[in-house]
């Protein structure tokens, strides 16, 4: 008398690679899912950076003055805060990332500012959040540190990797010079990330 599992057969070499085939079909498509929400999380962070210049210059472009630093922004919106009206988004060498509705100092009004004219979402004076989840920051930096001077915006927490590849593809790869710095090398794990406004 022959046993219960005596007539159970192993897989063929056949159905063993069609599996095989399946599975990498499988992980690939995985792989490549992976790769294209990476690339539209990169492509989202440049177009935050976008998103804040092009707010900028339309707010400048309608008030002849730059949010933040506007002086008249109290007559148009009650309540919001005035700038010093010198040219400049704050001043010194700190763009803050701490912003909040009590802060006054002109790197965070800039946020109300534009907020208030309806060209970035939201209200009050805190910082935006870009794709990574780091904050967005603007300000003029004098020059005394390493970043040059002028109207800079800042994205802090930014992944070493896509900090480097940004700036290759839109600047000069270098994390210490052109229109695009970096905090640090791009070989750390994350950096602040420096876009010329």
């Amino acid at each position: 008398m022959k046993g219960k599992g005596s007539d159970q057969r192993g897989f063929t070499l056949v159905e063993l690679a069609i599996v095989l085939v399946v599975i990498g079909l499988i992980l690939g498509t995985v792989l490549k899912g992976q790769e294209i929400i990476n690339n539209a999380k990169i492509k989202q962070l440049y177009n935050d950076y976008r998103g804040v210049f092009a707010a900028v210059y339309t707010y400048y472009d309608r008030y002849h003055k730059y949010p933040g630093d506007d002086h008249k922004a109290s007559k148009r919106w009650p309540g919001a805060k005035d700038g010093n009206h010198d040219g400049k988004i704050g001043a010194g060498d700190d763009i803050l990332t701490n912003c909040t509705d009590s802060s006054d100092n002109e790197t965070c009004t800039a946020w109300e500012h534009m907020r208030m004219a309806g060209l970035i979402p939201g209200a009050g004076r805190e910082n935006p959040l870009h794709a990574y989840g780091g904050v967005i920051g603007i300000g003029y930096m004098d020059g005394s540190g390493s970043i040059p001077e002028g109207h800079w915006i800042l994205l802090t927490d930014v992944p070493g990797d896509v900090g480097q590849g940004l700036d290759e593809h839109y600047d000069d790869g270098e994390y210490d010079c052109g229109t695009i710095r970096a905090s640090m090398m791009y070989d750390n794990a994350t950096v602040d990330f420096y876009l010329k406004l």
